[in-house]
């Protein structure tokens, strides 16, 4: 089952946990569509020649959903989950995903696969998804470039992320954009102003600005696209289009915005993400073939391991404020 959110390399999990179940003779179902499928009992059989390839497509095979109301469900998913007559469980999602399973079936045999494009889950080093992301993000960048030197002007782009700017930094950095706001360091209005007056005094002739979706200034709060609450939390959205305004009001710079958006989650994986999806599809495989139900497959210090489960709850994992990727901005002249 693949739930909340899509990622790039969901497709990888399927497909590598898949043919090592399969090649050990072990029956494989794909649940449709994550809690939903649960739910309606919408299930279809997973065969090799259905899946051979699919590593490299962005999206999922088995569809997903972050929309499901489970609260209050618990007898309701126990009771449609026994009709599917399954052994176990192989779930790839964020904490949304594991959250609610553990609320609504804590004596389910289940393998997680933690997945956000975000980076930010507790117990593990990189999510899959997490490369393609930044991979987007630096190649706006170095597109963006082109034409604020051709306008003399400033381009914002603003990253997903949630509340940690893991994303922005990451594809910042692989693209050396002129200065990167995140979250984790809310920047002084002052000190920026300062630093893109001089910017252009120097006769620079364009700059790129990448900004997480959660960043804000010191003092202030981040900006919500919605005074909601989604299922992954607060919805945040609009610092892009703020910032831009605000660089033209208080710098001689004139500036445009860019929301990336789900273009960051709509990508074919990169390499990276398909040899880590590769490795950990295996390995939860592996789990379940052994019967070590209730474990996570995380990825530390260069390596695929398993893990209690609760490893991977909790609250996002944030950027540390002096984490190595930000002195190396610091170091290079980035503003951050």
């Amino acid at each position: 089952m693949t739930g909340g959110g899509d990622a790039p390399g969901l497709n990888g999990i399927i497909e590598s946990a898949s043919r090592v179940l399969l090649n050990n003779g072990v029956e494989v179902v794909g649940i449709l569509d994550g809690f939903e499928g649960v739910f309606q009992e919408r299930t279809k059989t997973i065969t090799m020649d259905a899946i051979i390839g699919i590593h490299s497509e962005a999206g999922t095979f088995l569809g997903t959903s972050n929309k499901s109301k489970i609260l209050g469900r618990a007898d309701e998913f126990q009771k449609c989950f026994a009709h599917l007559n399954l052994d176990g469980l192989i779930a790839a999602g964020g904490d949304g995903t594991f959250k609610g399973l553990l609320e609504l079936a804590p004596k389910l045999k289940i393998i997680g696969v933690p997945k956000t494009i975000d980076n930010d889950l507790q117990g593990t080093e990189i999510t899959f998804g997490y490369d393609t992301a930044c991979t987007v993000v630096a190649d706006a960048v170095d597109a963006l470039r082109a034409t604020a030197n051709a306008h003399h002007r400033v381009m914002v782009v603003e990253t997903m992320g949630r509340s940690a700017g893991w994303i922005a930094l990451g594809g910042g950095l692989a693209s050396s954009a002129d200065a990167i706001l995140i979250p984790e360091r809310p920047f002084s209005r002052e000190k920026f102003a300062t630093y893109l007056t001089k910017a252009h005094e120097s006769k620079k002739p364009g700059m790129v600005i990448v900004v997480s979706e959660a960043a804000m200034a010191e003092g202030e709060d981040a900006v919500f696209s919605e005074n909601l609450k989604s299922s992954t939390g607060i919805r945040f959205g609009g610092i892009g289009e703020r910032v831009s305004r605000w660089i033209e009001e208080n710098t001689p710079w004139e500036a445009r915005h860019v929301v990336l958006g789900h273009l960051q989650r709509a990508h074919q994986p990169t390499t990276t993400d398909r040899f880590l999806t590769a490795g950990m599809g295996a390995k939860a495989a592996e789990l379940v073939l052994t019967q070590n139900w209730n474990r996570a497959v995380v990825y530390r210090d260069g390596k695929i391991l398993d893990a209690p489960l609760s490893d991977i709850q909790g609250p996002p994992r944030k950027v540390p404020p002096s984490h190595r990727w930000v002195k190396l901005c610091e170091s290079l002249g980035i503003f951050i």
